[in-house]
């Protein structure tokens, strides 16, 4: 019996790890796909295009977080400083492996916007972004950090 428990907690904080990562993710997505989208049209450098794309990437995700915080009676001040415990490591470990990974692809970043090169690199970049957060989120929320700590707000 003990196996079977300790077999459903792990699954359970498998389960719970990847749900925090993809809502992780799909916030981090939002404004990295539109930082690299304005830096590409407007014709910034890679470094210019990287930084818009981080900063956006980083207030979508904590938006994204902070929005049901906010819809459950908690104040703007509460809502920030639950996502940045809840969202920083997160963000930053599919930040710096997304980044990486499009600097990596030959000209994945000087690729035009109506190219499949531009775009097929990016959903590769976040796509293996998610595969790194994934142990680090599952980490975190079994010590009752990272998502564990907004999880508590949305669901209590």
């Amino acid at each position: 019996m003990k196996e079977y428990e300790h077999n459903h907690k792990e699954q359970l904080l498998n389960s719970i790890a990847l749900m925090a990562t993809v809502h992780c993710l799909s916030g981090c997505a939002l404004g990295e796909i539109a930082g690299m989208v304005i830096g590409t049209a407007l014709g910034w450098s890679n470094a210019e295009t990287i930084a818009l794309a981080t900063v956006l990437a980083f207030l979508s995700g904590y938006l994204l977080t902070m929005l049901p915080i906010i819809r459950a009676g908690y104040g703007y001040r509460a809502a920030l400083r639950i996502a940045l415990v809840s969202d920083t490591a997160s963000i930053t470990i599919m930040e710096i492996a997304d980044n990486l990974i499009m600097l990596s692809i030959p000209e994945a970043m000087a690729a035009p916007l109506d190219s499949v090169v531009f775009w097929s690199s990016l959903v590769l970049a976040l796509i293996i972004a998610g595969i790194v957060a994934f142990p680090v989120n599952r980490w975190l929320i079994a010590r009752g950090r990272g998502h564990a700590v907004a999880h508590h707000y949305h669901c209590g």
